[in-house]
């Protein structure tokens, strides 16, 4: 028999009631725990010591995000207060959805009020990030204007829907006439302050942000980055867009970037906002004229945001995932802190680095070489708790052309060093999203990891 006393915090009580493992059958012992006082009989501690030590140097930034936790969740409760939400909004619909009950409008409503905007909309019929952005983007762009990329090279998802990478004549932007730009980083991997002063014309219809590294082997950006970018911006051209690819950055800070300027900024539901229980979606935040735009394209013009239906088992789990992503993020922002710590520790390069402020939910990891990256993915697998029993095999992504991230696609002689596992933990499609969510699971795989070191 298990006692556990209540918490409120998972992340918070870690280092004293979690520390647990499986009984063996014939055991006959009795563990009780409380927050203050352990009972240990037979069972050994299931962590390695470097793990827990870890755990126990980072109690101050456990803290630091404990905070941050409960005032993001004050604020989508406060949002959820203001409109009304209701169980009857959770009734979803059929057909054109024409039936609403109010769920479609009040997750709107919401949604725009957590990230300070004037509109949202939030859609099942978003199937990924780079969906919803390029929606937003479609909406924006018309032949002749310019879309400008400050934050060096976009998410590689991105690439066929500019036109960087040939798209085969399906319709990449470049396809309908807009022209593109890109201004490299800095070799601090952040903006390039002094190039961007300089880098907006009349013609730059759209500067496109990306606040999380994706791929890239940098840090990621802070919304007060991204405010300082859009005052740049704006103070060369007034009528310039902006656009932030806000995925895996919510909630991981107290302010997002429709707060400091941004225009419109999108994301997707199978990550931070849907709280590891929203099983699809996406949304765009904005400027109400822009925010419609972006509706149109994912519907069709006279439609926009008053048609499309929801199931309502969909539509619940959506405000469902909302409220608790505050508290899925702060978890997944604790594990990617104690990754950093001991795989650094153990000679690992790591990205963000131990201890750095974090911007987003992810965390990479440099495993050298393409064997160690098999490895290391069939050993997540065998370790996590669905599908244990089958071993993944390594094939091509949609959307994405480089072996450096499990996709092996490319030649493996072009990326000599980048061969790097990144963490998520809140990529719920997968089942390395359980893995990945809880704090108390990662001395599963850290101590695999040894062996491939």
């Amino acid at each position: 028999m298990i006692s556990l006393s209540t918490t409120a915090s998972i992340g918070a009580n870690f280092p004293r009631i979690l520390q647990i493992k499986a009984v063996s059958s014939n055991s006959t012992s009795t563990l009780c725990f409380s927050s203050q006082i352990h009972h240990y009989s037979t069972l050994n501690s299931p962590f390695v010591p470097e793990v827990d030590n870890a755990v126990a140097s980072l109690h101050s930034e456990f803290r630091d995000i404990d905070k941050l936790v409960a005032h993001n969740t004050s604020r989508v409760m406060k949002a959820f207060q203001n409109a009304r939400v209701s169980s009857h909004f959770f009734a979803g619909s059929t057909g054109y959805g024409h039936d609403e009950a109010g769920g479609r409008e009040g997750l709107d409503q919401v949604f725009a009020e957590i990230f300070g905007a004037e509109s949202a909309i939030v859609r099942s019929q978003f199937f990924s990030g780079t969906h919803a952005i390029t929606c937003a983007l479609f909406a924006i762009l018309r032949p002749g204007d310019e879309l400008l990329a400050v934050a060096g090279a976009p998410y590689d998802t991105l690439e066929e829907v500019i036109g960087k990478r040939d798209c085969n004549g399906l319709g990449s932007l470049k396809d309908f006439g807009v022209k593109y730009r890109e201004l490299p980083l800095a070799d601090d991997g952040g903006l390039d302050w002094d190039g961007l002063t300089t880098a907006v014309s009349p013609q730059t219809r759209c500067a496109l942000i990306q606040r999380s590294c994706g791929y890239s082997w940098r840090r990621s950006l802070s919304v007060s980055e991204i405010g300082k970018a859009i005052e740049v911006i704006k103070k060369q051209n007034p009528n310039c867009l902006v656009m932030v690819d806000n995925c895996y950055g919510e909630f991981v800070d107290i302010i997002e970037p429709t707060m400091v300027g941004a225009d419109l900024a999108a994301g997707s539901l199978i990550k931070n906002p849907g709280g590891t229980i929203a099983p699809c979606g996406g949304y765009v935040v904005g400027r109400k004229k822009w925010v419609k735009a972006a509706a149109a394209r994912l519907s069709a013009p006279g439609l926009g945001v008053d048609c499309g239906s929801t199931p309502g088992f969909i539509m619940r789990t959506f405000f469902q995932g909302l409220f608790l992503s505050p508290q899925m993020v702060g978890e997944a922002v604790k594990g990617s802190l104690l990754i950093a710590e001991v795989m650094s520790s153990k000679g690992f390069e790591v990205q963000p680095r131990p201890r750095v402020p974090r911007n987003d939910t992810v965390q990479a990891v440099q495993l050298g070489n393409r064997e160690r990256l098999i490895a290391f993915c069939e050993a997540v697998q065998r370790n996590s708790p669905v599908s244990s029993y089958t071993r993944p095999v390594a094939g091509a992504t949609p959307g994405y052309a480089s072996e450096r991230y499990c996709n092996l696609q490319g030649p493996a002689s072009q990326y000599p060093k980048l061969f790097a596992v990144k963490f998520n933990a809140l990529l719920s499609s997968q089942q390395l999203n359980y893995m990945f969510l809880f704090t108390r699971m990662l001395h599963h795989y850290l101590k695999i990891l040894w062996l491939f070191r």
